[in-house]
């Protein structure tokens, strides 16, 4: 009889714990929606779902306005890529996004340098060349708008130098103005990665070098280079990224212009949509954009992990 009541009460103790534990899921359960579900649903409702609908309407004839659509295949994406706008806008991104991305790292790579160095000021000078990248894109264009238009063309003309005059309305100068304001906004924020690296370097290899009659130059090739290489990897696509997707800095600064001539790739994607009311084409082109940006970023997640293995 106490070994049958025995087995009862352990089958009954195994019972409670089941139980137990099926209610300690379900709490958990509920406490991991209530945390995740409003995320998951603002994030289905503005990225998830109009990416969906994104795609299906560049197969379409939607015009963004009517409700009669049909399907028309790949005609949009054969439509995009026989355009010379697109074209032209896409090898102007390309253009920009390699100057911009080399002016940006080098300068970021230099000034880490000038403030990781011993001094009262290097505090100051990491505040000052950070500052720029405080400041939104648009108000950004405004100002070196403003710069590039009435200061550039005063200062040319009391100078005599007319190439400082009309910098906007030419599409080279145009150019180098927006990768100008591009370094100059990004420039900073960069550093900041850099600064992290220098400061992982030990210093007794830099000093050990330097008895062995290693120049700076030497030093910064041969150490530090190599020793910061995850910081590199990362601001090479971090401004790879941020360059190729620009959009309120030409918008604000040229506006596309002239004639088009400096309309990156995103702002003639705005163009299609807003200004020509070809929407159908703009989702195309959205998608292209898209697909261009994804293969950056695994390219990028890929470099990065393969740093992290050989580290």
């Amino acid at each position: 009889m106490s070994q049958a009541k025995v087995e009862v009460k352990n089958s009954k103790t195994k019972l409670e714990t089941k139980k137990s534990k099926k209610k300690s899921k379900g709490q958990h359960g509920l406490a991991y929606w209530t945390f995740v579900g409003p995320s998951l649903f603002a994030f289905s409702l503005v990225v998830l779902i109009p990416l969906i609908l994104g795609i299906y309407y560049s197969f379409t004839n939607w015009n963004g306005i009517g409700s009669n659509i049909e399907w028309v295949g790949f005609k949009n994406y054969i439509k995009v890529f026989n355009d010379e706008g697109f074209r032209s806008s896409l090898w102007f991104t390309v253009k920009f996004t390699i100057v911009s991305v080399i002016s940006i790292n080098v300068i970021a790579f230099f000034l880490a340098l000038l403030v990781t160095r011993e001094s009262k000021i290097s505090n100051l000078l990491r505040t000052i060349f950070f500052m720029p990248n405080l400041i939104g894109g648009l108000i950004l264009g405004f100002i070196w708008q403003f710069i590039f238009v009435n200061v550039f063309n005063a200062v040319g003309q009391s100078l005599g130098q007319e190439w400082m005059m009309g910098w906007l309305s030419n599409s080279t100068t145009g150019f180098w103005g927006m990768v100008i304001i591009m370094a100059w906004q990004m420039a900073g924020y960069v550093m900041v990665i850099y600064i992290a690296g220098l400061q992982n370097v030990p210093p007794e290899l830099n000093e050990a070098a330097k008895i062995d009659g290693a120049n700076a130059w030497q030093r910064i090739k041969l150490i530090t280079f190599p020793m910061i290489r995850p910081s590199f990897t990362i601001s090479l696509f971090l401004t790879l990224s941020n360059s190729f997707k620009l959009f309120d800095q030409n918008l604000a600064l040229t506006n596309g212009g002239p004639g088009n001539a400096t309309q990156m790739l995103a702002f003639e994607l705005y163009q299609t949509a807003f200004s020509y009311n070809k929407m159908n084409l703009a989702q195309a082109k959205a998608v292209i954009f898209f697909v261009f940006v994804c293969i950056i970023t695994l390219v990028q997640v890929y470099m990065t992990k393969k740093d992290e293995v050989e580290a």
